[in-house]
């Protein structure tokens, strides 16, 4: 019987360390020094603006509030009579109908909350702190001069900026925007993303499986994250391993986006075109980071177009995504911030880890009884199993250098919420 021969193993996803691995730090700066941000501006009614990137900084027409008002409903007076032991009401001020006259000494005006400040008054006493007996009041002791009163422009001075450029439009931006009467924006074009999937193996959802097929969920996964990211989509659905289709993909999608995204199928297998493909038409590196789950990456370009490979695990997708191409994307949409919000919280359970890689094990956050933020993961945290996805609000992020985390350690975490 001849000796078995020793088998030189190859550096793979099971190791622990590799000291060719890239950090998850390095290869994100990588990544985003291959991005130029969008400069092509469209304008965009109000109401359609809602996610869109702000194209330039919007200064306010006008002081905001644009006159001095009450902060709530009470009584105006001038802040030389809180001494007096009563004032004599005149009138009412009421919310778009300014009071025609002017406050003498021991005089004072109903007001309802937003109403003008009648001219000499200064203070607003709430409703609740006097006593009123026809036209004569009694302030409760205790009341401040200049209190519960908006002055003009306190908010905006006209001319001053309302929002820089490269913020992202949420709901209270829309309504900012609103109360400067603007209804148009000027904002940066969505980011185009053409995406597919690649494998013979791949069905439409619709279909029967046969023995060895899967769905592809990770398209679908995609678009979702892409959608919430304010991406304009080109999905170009499933392509099999065929090297004319593929190649004529690629092409195609770099000709129309600005980023082609794929999962699975690039890899340096024997079976996979992908490789031999992007080598020939665009400049492709395939990245092994010290990172888990979610290795390997392919980054590069095709043509303009930057091209990312992510792993074909459905986590992997998620992680390397939100990790790496998000960033990129927020770049590319001109978003002065590109970084996820990150916060501490307190760990309820063991962290099992190596040393090695860092990891983004699936959390769920939560506020203990105290009022403290805890985290524990979602179970087995295998990179094929979505569920941990789902069953999570948080990636808990354990650094290359840690083997884990104790109960009571103070971990990184990272909300989806903030994800976009």
């Amino acid at each position: 019987m001849s000796k078995r021969a020793d088998v030189q193993i190859q550096p793979n996803c099971e190791d622990d360390f590799e000291p060719a691995l890239l950090s998850v730090e390095t290869a994100l700066e990588r990544i985003t020094a291959m991005v130029e941000p969008l400069a092509e501006i469209e304008r965009t009614p109000l109401r359609e603006a809602l996610g869109r990137v702000l194209a330039e900084d919007l200064r306010s027409p006008v002081d905001v509030p644009n006159h001095t008002n009450a902060a709530m409903d009470g009584y105006a007076v001038r802040a030389a009579d809180l001494s007096r032991p009563t004032l004599t009401v005149i009138g009412t001020a009421w919310a778009g109908r300014a009071f025609d006259s002017a406050l003498e000494p021991g005089q004072c005006v109903r007001i309802m909350t937003g109403a003008v400040m009648p001219n000499h008054s200064d203070t607003v006493i709430m409703q609740e702190q006097v006593e009123r007996d026809g036209d004569t009041v009694r302030v409760a002791a205790g009341q401040k001069p200049g209190q519960h009163v908006r002055h003009a422009g306190e908010d905006f001075t006209a001319g001053s900026v309302a929002l820089s450029g490269g913020q992202r439009l949420f709901p209270a931006e829309i309504g900012m925007v609103a109360s400067l009467g603007i209804g148009e924006l000027g904002v940066l074009r969505k980011p185009r993303v053409a995406f597919f999937s690649n494998g013979d193996e791949l069905r439409p959802i619709s279909e029967p499986l046969a023995l060895g097929e899967v769905y592809d969920s990770n398209r679908y996964t995609l678009h979702g994250m892409l959608t919430r990211a304010g991406a304009e989509l080109i999905d170009l659905g499933v392509v099999p391993d065929d090297r004319v289709r593929l190649q004529d993909t690629f092409e195609h999608a770099a000709a129309v986006a600005d980023f082609v995204i794929t999962s699975a199928g690039a890899s340096v297998g024997d079976a996979d075109y992908v490789y031999e493909i992007l080598n020939q038409i665009g400049e492709v590196g395939f990245w092994k980071i010290a990172m888990k789950p979610g290795r390997p990456l392919a980054v590069g370009k095709i043509g303009p177009a930057l091209f990312f490979g992510l792993p074909g695990n459905p986590v992997s997708v998620m992680v390397t995504f939100y990790q790496f191409v998000l960033p990129a994307l927020r770049k590319l949409a001109g978003e002065q911030t590109i970084s996820s919000f990150r916060c501490s919280a307190r760990v309820t359970h063991r962290l099992k880890k190596k040393l090695g890689r860092a990891e983004f094990q699936r959390g769920f956050l939560s506020l203990d009884d105290h009022g403290e933020l805890t985290v524990k993961n979602t179970g087995e945290q295998g990179s094929g199993i979505l569920s941990s996805m789902n069953r999570a609000n948080c990636f808990v992020i354990l650094p290359a250098d840690s083997d884990g985390a104790d109960i009571g350690d103070v971990v990184t975490v990272e909300p989806f919420a903030g994800l976009i």
